[in-house]
């Protein structure tokens, strides 16, 4: 296996609180084999000059939709299957030139997408899939029209592909296990209504206890886990009492959803960015009046949820959950939080607490011996500003499993 030694950079260490000098990092093949505030001496291996800048780990989101190429999600019932890939494979592309060496889809990658990544076939982070994201007949996964009935052709209909519905708790269990059988990382339940769904009240309850109860189940007989989309205390709290390892958004949570979360030991995935993303531009992308006014109800809520949360102890993960042509945005998360959280927090959310979301601690999102060599070389201190993660200029070299994707240290 080659080897490639890093020198003359500062350290970002997300298990430090700030930046340290005086380190060199060597990497063995895809894995770092050491880490020391002295020379390390390696023979054969070559040898990468990152000029003063800092070197940190590269980041985890862990809630995206790298096959959801439309704002307007029913745009997707016109889109076959194999425009659906050539889409995702641009979206993926552009996440890894945006430093996210690893990302969490929540509902609509498949592992034929994670095979092509792991092949090497496609260029694009690790990917974690939930496959088919499941939800109750008129819930937030279910995008048919009022005068559609019957079940939709997968192979012509990228809506369809992504998106479940089951009622009742046999239902339930038939998807979670199908799910399974496709090589699922997790579950994706929807527990309340959401913005991109047509007809759902926000506020509504979705998939009953034992509905729940039934997913988790079968979930954690094959070693994986649910997540679920919830909003309202109500839903946070009904997923707690079932068993679900995550939720996703979480907006309006309350203190005493927060500390049964953290009594359970469970994980938010906050993604703000998305919501001042479709205030500002989902409109023009085809996203209905009536949507957008749920969007209103929710957004003010994604900062509060922040502070409601480190108050209880719950982690909070980096996600964006941003949707087509707004996933550009993706490294502007980092900026709305640091409105009530300091950049350390925010670089921990996208790596430490990441990699547990992802139960790859110690193996992703740190700078360990033994962990995969995703490494990121930035031109400027992250610490003293986080906009550096949307200038692409400033990230000079982007390392995935030891191969370089880009590097302009030269």
């Amino acid at each position: 296996m080659g080897q490639t030694l890093f020198r003359n950079f500062r350290m970002l260490d997300p298990e430090r609180d700030e930046v340290v000098e005086g380190f060199e990092l060597l990497v063995e093949g895809e894995r770092i084999r050491e880490v020391a505030d002295r020379p390390i001496k390696s023979g054969g291996a070559e040898v990468v000059d990152c000029g003063g800048r800092t070197l940190m780990p590269g980041l985890i989101d862990s809630h995206v939709h790298v096959v959801l190429s439309e704002v307007f999600l029913r745009t997707l019932e016109n889109i076959p299957l194999t425009l659906m890939t050539a889409r995702s494979m641009v979206l993926m592309r552009a996440m890894l030139d945006r430093g996210f060496t690893s990302v969490r889809d929540t509902g609509g990658a498949d592992w034929g997408l994670k095979a092509a990544i792991d092949q090497g076939l496609v260029p694009g982070p690790r990917l974690f899939i939930a496959g088919k994201a499941i939800g109750p007949t008129g819930g937030h996964s279910d995008g048919r029209r009022r005068t559609d009935r019957g079940p939709s052709c997968h192979c012509c209909n990228a809506l369809a592909f992504t998106m479940a519905i089951a009622d009742g708790p046999a239902a339930v269990r038939k998807a979670v296990r199908e799910e399974m059988r496709q090589g699922c990382d997790h579950v994706k339940i929807m527990m309340s209504g959401g913005v991109a769904s047509p007809y759902d009240p926000l506020d509504s309850l979705q998939f009953s206890p034992v509905e729940v109860e039934a997913a988790v189940q079968e979930a954690e007989a094959f070693g994986r886990y649910v997540c679920a989309h919830a909003y309202t205390p109500e839903a946070i709290k009904r997923a707690a009492h079932a068993g679900v390892r995550t939720i996703e958004h979480g907006n309006l949570i309350d203190d005493e959803a927060a500390r049964l979360m953290a009594e359970k030991g469970m994980f938010l995935i906050a993604n703000l960015v998305t919501y001042y993303a479709m205030r500002e531009r989902a409109a023009e992308f085809g996203m209905l009046p009536e949507m957008l006014e749920k969007n209103e109800l929710v957004i003010d809520g994604g900062l509060r949820s922040l502070e409601i949360c480190k108050r209880a102890g719950v982690p909070v993960a980096y996600g964006t959950d941003l949707l087509g042509q707004l996933q550009v945005d993706q490294s502007r998360e980092f900026v709305i939080r640091s409105e009530v959280l300091s950049p350390i927090e925010i670089i921990r959310s996208a790596t430490l607490v990441g990699a547990q979301v992802l139960r790859r601690e110690g193996q992703l999102g740190c700078l360990r011996p033994g962990a995969y060599a995703d490494l990121l070389v930035i031109d400027g201190n992250p610490l003293e500003d986080l906009s550096l993660f949307e200038k692409p200029a400033a990230l000079t070299a982007i390392v995935k499993g030891g191969r370089f994707h880009r590097n302009q240290l030269a």
